[in-house]
C-alpha cells in the first residue's frame, strides 16, 4: 500500500484541496479542536482540510509521539510555525506549545474499508491514542486518504480502533462498525 500511495499522490496533484472541499462540516458532531498530522511518505496532505478548518474559527493540533511504544499527544499547531522531530521522527509542534484534547481527528492510513476498518504504520500509536480518548469521552475520527486506497477488507484485531468515516479526492462517507 505505501508505494500504491506514491502513484496516487503522482497521479492526482490536486486530490488533498478536493478532499478538504468535501467535507461536510453540517453533518459532523459538534467540535471546537480537531488533530491533523504531518503528511509523509505520500500520504494524503492534510494541510488545505485543516486551513478550512482553521478558517472556520477551529483549533488546529498535531500529533506528537513521546515514545515508541506509548499513545500520542496533541499540541496546539499554528499553521506555518517551526515544527520539530518528535520520537518518531516526525515534524510535531514544540514542548512548549500547548497540549489539547481533539473531538475530531483526522487519521493517516495506509488502506481503509467501509466498515471503518484502518491499517496505519503499523507502530500502534493511533489505537492506543484513539481507545484513551473514547474511553475518556468522545472523539470522531476521520480517515483521509486517496479513494485508490480503499480495499474490501481490512483484518481487525480486538485492540484496533475503527474510523467513524473516511475523506477522499471522491467525497466523504460514513462507514459502518461491525
Amino acid at each position: 500500500m505505501r508505494g500504491l500511495r506514491r502513484r496516487l499522490a503522482a497521479a492526482a496533484p490536486d486530490a488533498a484541496w478536493r478532499a478538504a472541499a468535501a467535507l461536510p462540516l453540517e453533518t459532523l458532531p459538534p467540535f471546537e479542536t480537531f488533530a491533523a498530522y504531518y503528511a509523509q511518505g505520500g500520504e494524503l496532505d492534510p494541510l488545505p482540510l485543516a486551513e478550512r478548518l482553521v478558517a472556520q474559527g477551529r483549533t488546529a493540533a498535531l500529533p506528537v509521539a513521546l515514545s515508541r511504544g506509548g499513545p500520542l499527544e496533541f499540541r496546539r499547531w499554528t499553521i506555518g510555525e517551526g515544527l520539530s522531530p518528535d520520537v518518531a521522527g516526525v515534524p510535531a509542534p514544540p514542548a512548549e506549545a500547548p497540549a489539547l484534547t481533539p473531538e475530531l481527528i483526522v487519521a493517516p492510513l495506509l488502506a481503509f474499508d467501509r466498515r471503518g476498518g484502518r491499517l496505519g504504520q503499523g507502530g500502534g500509536h493511533y489505537d492506543r491514542t484513539l481507545a484513551n480518548l473514547r474511553a475518556a469521552g468522545r472523539v470522531f475520527v476521520v480517515g483521509f486518504a486517496y479513494s485508490g486506497q480503499e480495499l474490501d477488507a481490512i483484518p481487525m484485531e480486538p485492540h484496533d480502533q475503527r474510523l467513524d468515516a473516511v475523506l477522499t479526492e471522491a467525497g466523504y462517507m460514513q462507514v459502518g462498525r461491525d
